[in-house]
């Protein structure tokens, strides 16, 4: 079953479309983080304002050196010794959308550890994009039960998987880490 629906959703993926699916924090909407149209669907699904940066996840060590330039060594500590899931605003991003890339070249990754994510993405082969399953401004969807049927109607591609777990979720920690080593709390 998850191993379908992971086929489904790169299909959807690979063809630039979008997807609703389960993550290591909230039910996501995502798309290929290096395709500029696809992120744009986005940003009109959320009606959300192209200055407002999402998140991406990658799959492994390998794929976040590939897409991030200079990743200082507080990172991988970070990301070893936190217990729950970590978005991590890096200086440089590379090889993705441009409509992605905040004005500053700064991106939000996070090196998810959700077999279903990984899995999904290694078999992807690319980041791709983990934003809220709500209109831009509406609280975060806990569950897949509590999210908008003009979303779900939206998006290309729904996972039919995990969608009846009842969780008691949060958003990921957000820590804007320069290459210098200085960094700032954005989000706990």
């Amino acid at each position: 079953m998850m191993e379908q629906e992971i086929r489904n959703a790169v299909e959807v993926l690979r063809n630039g479309g979008t997807i609703l699916y389960p993550t290591d924090t909230i039910w996501g909407i995502g798309c290929d983080a290096t395709n500029e149209k696809a992120v744009n669907k986005i940003f009109q699904i959320k009606k959300r304002e192209e200055l407002k940066s999402m998140i991406v996840l990658v799959s492994d060590e390998g794929m976040l050196n590939r897409f991030v330039k200079d990743i200082p060594a507080l990172a991988w500590d970070l990301i070893e010794v936190s217990d729950s899931p970590i978005t991590i605003i890096y200086d440089f991003g590379r090889e993705f959308a441009k409509n992605l890339i905040a004005e500053d070249g700064s991106i939000a990754v996070r090196l998810t550890r959700d077999e279903f994510c990984q899995r999904l993405i290694h078999k992807f082969g690319k980041p791709i994009v983990s934003t809220s399953a709500n209109f831009s401004g509406a609280v975060a969807p806990q569950n897949f039960s509590e999210i908008s049927s003009d979303i779900i109607s939206q998006v290309d591609y729904v996972v039919n998987w995990r969608q009846d777990e009842i969780l008691q979720t949060k958003a990921s920690s957000i820590i804007k880490l320069k290459s210098n080593g200085e960094f700032q709390i954005i989000r706990k």
